[in-house]
Order: structure tokens, then C-alpha cells, then sequence
């Protein structure tokens, strides 16, 4: 290849400073001043130098200093889209409109909207809730649902709580910020899987104690369950059910590990684990192996806490998975008391991208399997379904209620209370308004009595408008809500409601034989309630392409 001997325009920028450099200099000393000139100008020939000698990003020294501004560019590029470019309703995750009535019934301001709605009703995908002629009026607005109602210390909890967030991955002042709120409001904070820590047990406000696969606050040193720490957590008065992590929507099937860097004396204080060791959260349980086992497991931890309600919380998967966990039911009689639905829309776990994008079955579908299960069980009456999957106002409450859950978990839209500006900076430790990040230069700066009245806010608000709502459809409480109060557009001259556009098992249909439903009738009658493990058939597919 022929050498070319003239210099390339690309390398304009970094001639130029190079020769501004030696110009301005002797222009200086000439005139005895503006001796920043030439500094400038040895800051850029020094960054295009480093440029064109480096050798990890060729497009640098193919244009060195222009690169730097691509680069720069690119890094502020989301924040750019969301301020200047996406539009209101658009969601990337979360669409500023979705975020502004956040921030507004968190600050207690108006959060009414004028000149009509910004959305394309006619768009496929749009819902609304139908109202009546003979609106309803309800005395106020805290809505409760009766968990564990068989257990000695059955907990009424409210119909919208604060999803799980462990302390590790959201600071101190966010944790003391989220206790102090659900206490003001009388809803529950589920601990997530790092345990209870001193910061969710100074405020005194409710909690739902998650334990996960690394068995944090009731663990042996080598990871596995220590009964002993378990009831000795379980019967603080403070913890008002316990929660089983079997998988999150943000990473289903994925374990976890805090670096020991990472693991600070607070951290360790909580978790059970000698700080500046490395903290893994295994990808499956070590206390049970097969639906059976999870029951039993379940049921001991009943008994160890004195007979507060325990059950579960899942991402659904493989469908035969989650029936053999119902077939174990039936045939063993033990039942959770609780079964909280985790969307595949969670996002405040930071996971791999395809994890994120492309693994978990989303919220909706997967709510209406476990309430459909249980139901052509005869099992739904005696188990309370809560679910999560963006949350954060009174309809997607209604829609979720109305899709047959009992409750409602929200993480990001508590984030949101708390200041979260949705910078996408989670998983670095330099979140911008302290929330989640455990540098105490940035959460320190996060102030608690000023947080925790917005967490508080953001609930009654939140309530406020679901009363608004139920009124308005002419309904006397959350329970009420179903699948033909919801109507969703399927195109632009057609609209179903839910009961026409969802499939709903009647009571006793799994046990009465086939469904008419594929999922059910290929299934149901395949899945064990001794493993987890697919069936035959599937474990047969597996070894062809031949299918």
C-alpha cells in the first residue's frame, strides 16, 4: 500500500494545537501575560499525543481529540434523549410523565393535568377503566388486604407497598428514608435479600423480611440456613412476613456477588458475613431442591417465627415449574400464605442485558398464570397474590388488582419519591441524588426528613387517586376490582376488555381434566410436584432439532 506524505485532515485539531501551542507561548513571554493561552493549547496537543500513541481505541488515533468529543457526546447521550428528545409519554423506562406524578404527589403539589390527555386513545395498546352512572363514595382511602389469614399473626397490609431493595444497593439515608415513610403510612418496606439492617429497624415502620439463596441475616459461615439467626430475626415485632426469594424479574435465575470491597462493616452487620468478604448470593437454594421441599421449607419457617405469614416471590419461567410447586400443594396440603408475582419488567436489580431485555415472563402474563392456577385448583381463596412490574400510579394499581392480585409492590416508583432522576447509574455507585449508592459523600446528602414525608406523600396520593378511581367506577373496595372493569384497544376500531381479551380459568378447572388452554392442557398434567425438572417429553425434544 502506497504511504501517503501529507497530513490528514483529521488530524487538523491536534496541528493546530500543537502549533497554537508554540505561537502562544511566544506571545506570552512576549507580552509578560495571558500565559493560560498556552496551557490550553498543551492540554489538547497533550490529549491528542496520548491519543495517537494509545493503542486500546483505534478511533483515537485515527482522530485524535475529535474522538474525545464523540465520546463525550455518546456518555451524555441518554440524558440528552430523556430531557430534550423523548416525549412525555414515551417510556425509556420510565416516561417523564410517569416520573412527574411522582415527583408531584411525592411533594404534595398539584398533580393535575390540563387541556386533555397526551395520549392517542385510539393507539392499540391504550387502556382505560369503564366508570358507572352511580359513582360510589368511600369514607378514605386506606385500602387493606388480610394476609396469612389461617397463620396466629395474620398482617393486614396495605394494597400498595414498597417492593424489595436491599441496603447495599440503596444507602443508608434511602433506607431510613423508605422505613420512616411506610411507617407514616402504615404500609410495609420489604427488606430485600440484604437482610434487615440497623437502618431499616430505627424508624420502626413495617417490614417483610425477604430471604434469598444467600440466606442473608440467618446464615452459617459457609452459606447455608441457620435456624437459630432466623428466629431470632423473625420475631422482632417489626417483621410482619417473610418472603422467600425464589427470583426477581430483573434477573431471574441469576445469582449475585457484592465485592468484599464493597462489604462494609454495616453491610456484614446485616448480612451475617465478615466484612471485606466477597458476598455471593447462589443462583438457586440450598435448603430445598424440589417443589416439596420448598413447601416444607415454608411451613418450618412458619412454625420458627411464631406463626406470622410466609410465602414467596418468583419471576415466572418454565411453566411446569411453577405446577409442580401447585401439584405440591395439593398433594402435601401445605400451602404459602402468600405468593408475591415478580414481572420480568423489574429493573432495580442491575443484571446483563439480555436479562434485562429478554429473560422473565412480564407481569401480566405472568400474574394471570399463578391466578389461574390457583384458581382451577381451588387454591386462590387461601392464597394472597401480590405482584410488582412498574408501578407507579392509581390505574396500574387498578389494572394489576383487576388482573387478580390481592396487593401491589412498587421499587422505582419509590425510588422516584425519593429524588431517583433516572440517570441509569445504579449499578456504578455514583448516583447522582443519593439513593442508590453507598458513597457516603453522595448519600449522606439525601435528606431523611425531607424523603421520608415524600415516600409517605407518594402513598396516600397514590391511594387518594385509586379512591378517586373506585368511586368513579361505582366500587366500594380494591377487592372488587375485575377483569370487565379494564378495557384494552386491540386496534384502531376495536377494544376488549380484559374478560374477553384474557383467558380465566373457572374454580376447579385444572382439576376437573383439560382446559381448552395450551399452556394448561401441555403442561399441567406433565409437571411434578417431586422436581423441578422438565418433563419427558421436553427432556426428549432436547436431545433433537427434529422438532
Amino acid at each position: 500500500m502506497e504511504k501517503t506524505t501529507t497530513v490528514p485532515i483529521r488530524y487538523s485539531v491536534y496541528v493546530i494545537s500543537l502549533a497554537g501551542f508554540f505561537v502562544s507561548l511566544a506571545l506570552s513571554i512576549w507580552a509578560s501575560e495571558g500565559y493560560w493561552v498556552p496551557v490550553v493549547f498543551a492540554l489538547l496537543a497533550a490529549v491528542g499525543t496520548y491519543d495517537l500513541l494509545q493503542k486500546k481505541h483505534t478511533v483515537s488515533r485515527i482522530y485524535p481529540i475529535l474522538a474525545n468529543v464523540r465520546y463525550f457526546l455518546e456518555s451524555i447521550g441518554p440524558e440528552i434523549r430523556q430531557y430534550f428528545i423523548q416525549s412525555d409519554t414515551e417510556e425509556r423506562p420510565f416516561s417523564r410523565e410517569q416520573r412527574a406524578i411522582v415527583y408531584q404527589r411525592a411533594k404534595n403539589v398539584l398533580d393535575k393535568r390540563p387541556f386533555g390527555s397526551q395520549h392517542d386513545m385510539y393507539e392499540t395498546g391504550y387502556e382505560w377503566i369503564n366508570h358507572s352512572l352511580t359513582p360510589s363514595r368511600l369514607a378514605d382511602s386506606d385500602f387493606r388486604i388480610l394476609i396469612g389469614k389461617h397463620c396466629r399473626k395474620p398482617y393486614s397490609a396495605s394494597v400498595f407497598n414498597i417492593s424489595a431493595m436491599s441496603f447495599g444497593s440503596l444507602s443508608a439515608n434511602a433506607i431510613l428514608s423508605l422505613n420512616t415513610g411506610a411507617r407514616l403510612g402504615n404500609f410495609y418496606h420489604d427488606t430485600g435479600e440484604g437482610s434487615i439492617s440497623r437502618y431499616h429497624r430505627q424508624p420502626g415502620g413495617d417490614l417483610v423480611w425477604e430471604i434469598g439463596s444467600g440466606y442473608f441475616g440467618c446464615r452459617h459461615k459457609d452459606g447455608s440456613f441457620n435456624e437459630e439467626m432466623f428466629r431470632d430475626n423473625a420475631a422482632l415485632d417489626q417483621v410482619k412476613m417473610i418472603e422467600v426469594k425464589l427470583s426477581q424479574g430483573a434477573k431471574p435465575g441469576h445469582g449475585g456477588i457484592l465485592p468484599g470491597a464493597k462489604v462494609t462493616t454495616e453491610i456484614a452487620e446485616a448480612r451475617g458475613v465478615a466484612p471485606g468478604e466477597d458476598c455471593v448470593s447462589p443462583a438457586r437454594h440450598s435448603a430445598f431442591s424440589t417443589p416439596v421441599e420448598l413447601l416444607e421449607f415454608v411451613d418450618h419457617l412458619r412454625e420458627l417465627s411464631g406463626g406470622k405469614p410466609v410465602g414467596f416471590k418468583l419471576a415466572i419461567g418454565h411453566p411446569w415449574e411453577w405446577f409442580g410447586i401447585v401439584k405440591a400443594m395439593l398433594e402435601t396440603g401445605r400451602k404459602p400464605d402468600f405468593i408475591v408475582v415478580d414481572g420480568g419488567e423489574g429493573g432495580t436489580g442491575a443484571a446483563p442485558l439480555e436479562f434485562i431485555n429478554r429473560l422473565g415472563m412480564p407481569m401480566t402474563e405472568a400474574l394471570l398464570l399463578v391466578h389461574n392456577t390457583l384458581v382451577g385448583t381451588n387454591l386462590r381463596e387461601s392464597i394472597a397474590i401480590g405482584a410488582a412490574g412498574k408501578i407507579t400510579s392509581a390505574f396500574n394499581i387498578a389494572r394489576t388488582l383487576a388482573l387478580g392480585a390481592d396487593w401491589c409492590n412498587a421499587a422505582r416508583g419509590y425510588m422516584f419519591a425519593l429524588g431517583c432522576i433516572q440517570s441509569l447509574n445504579c449499578h456504578t455507585g455514583r448516583c447522582p441524588s443519593g439513593v442508590a449508592t453507598q458513597d457516603p459523600r453522595r448519600g449522606n446528602k439525601l435528606d431523611v426528613q425531607d424523603k421520608s414525608q415524600r415516600v409517605y406523600h407518594f402513598h396516600k396520593n397514590t391511594l387518594d387517586a385509586l379512591q378517586n378511581l373506585l368511586e368513579a367506577s361505582g366500587i366500594q373496595h380494591p377487592s372488587e376490582l375485575g377483569p370487565e372493569h379494564i378495557v384494552r384497544r386491540v386496534s384502531r376500531d376495536e377494544a376488549r376488555s380484559y374478560m374477553d381479551l384474557f383467558p380465566f380459568l373457572e374454580p376447579g378447572a385444572l382439576l376437573d381434566g383439560e382446559t381448552g388452554l395450551g399452556i394448561y392442557d401441555k403442561y399441567w398434567e406433565e409437571a411434578s410436584p417431586d422436581t423441578f425438572d422438565a418433563p419427558t417429553f421436553i427432556l426428549k425434544l432436547r436431545e433433537t432439532k427434529l422438532r
